[in-house]
């Protein structure tokens, strides 16, 4: 199970805006690449602001959520798909999850061996999703440690940094908790693609 599932009714509550923003000429890759350079932007502020700041993640996170099924509605429903848009659309997502959970290293007990652990999981895990699409699966988004799960996840460290300081030691095993499971995503989907295949042969 992942956050994921509920995708579809989310995407209904977007649409009104979607056609209003289709109307006014914004483009589905305009979009991809305004949220990636505002996600790079929060993860370089939070790095050298004080940690109450943190408290912005957790909106950001939300807001970014709906703009990725922004582009996506507008790239399918408006005609606006393109290769270009395939390569944005995959390797923005990767960039603003490095951007925004790199400043948990700065947080103790977190570390940079267990952030940059969940970084490089987390690339392989959407790397993962893509190369089903290569073997003639379909895109993989499965949980239980997938982007709109680590969102979540993030979002209440990112709360729980900013109202109590300083963290207890104990919490520097989530983020390995964390990487353990986006591991298991890993596995997850490349089971998922392979069944995928061998139940269409």
């Amino acid at each position: 199970m992942s956050i994921y599932a509920l995708k579809a009714g989310f995407q209904a509550l977007l649409r009104p805006m979607v056609r209003w923003l289709h109307r006014l000429g914004v483009t589905a890759n305009q979009v991809t690449v305004a949220t990636c350079v505002v996600s790079v932007g929060l993860g370089e502020r939070l790095i050298h602001t004080p940690r109450a700041w943190f408290a912005l993640l957790p909106l950001w996170m939300l807001i970014r959520m709906g703009l990725n099924a922004v582009d996506g509605m507008l790239a399918r429903e408006f005609g606006q798909k393109s290769a270009l848009g395939a390569y944005l659309n995959e390797l923005t997502d990767v960039v603003s999850d490095a951007a925004l959970y790199l400043p948990f290293a700065f947080v103790a007990p977190f570390n940079w061996w267990s952030v940059s652990a969940v970084i490089f999981a987390s690339a392989m895990s959407e790397m993962t999703g893509v190369v089903a699409v290569m073997t003639g699966a379909s895109r993989r988004y499965e949980g239980p440690m997938g982007k709109s799960d680590r969102a979540f996840v993030f979002s209440l460290l990112a709360l729980w940094a900013a109202f109590q300081q300083p963290l207890p030691r104990w919490s520097e095993w989530l983020m390995w908790m964390i990487a353990a499971l986006v591991v298991v995503t890993i596995a997850g989907r490349i089971r998922a693609g392979l069944r995928e295949l061998n139940h269409e042969s």
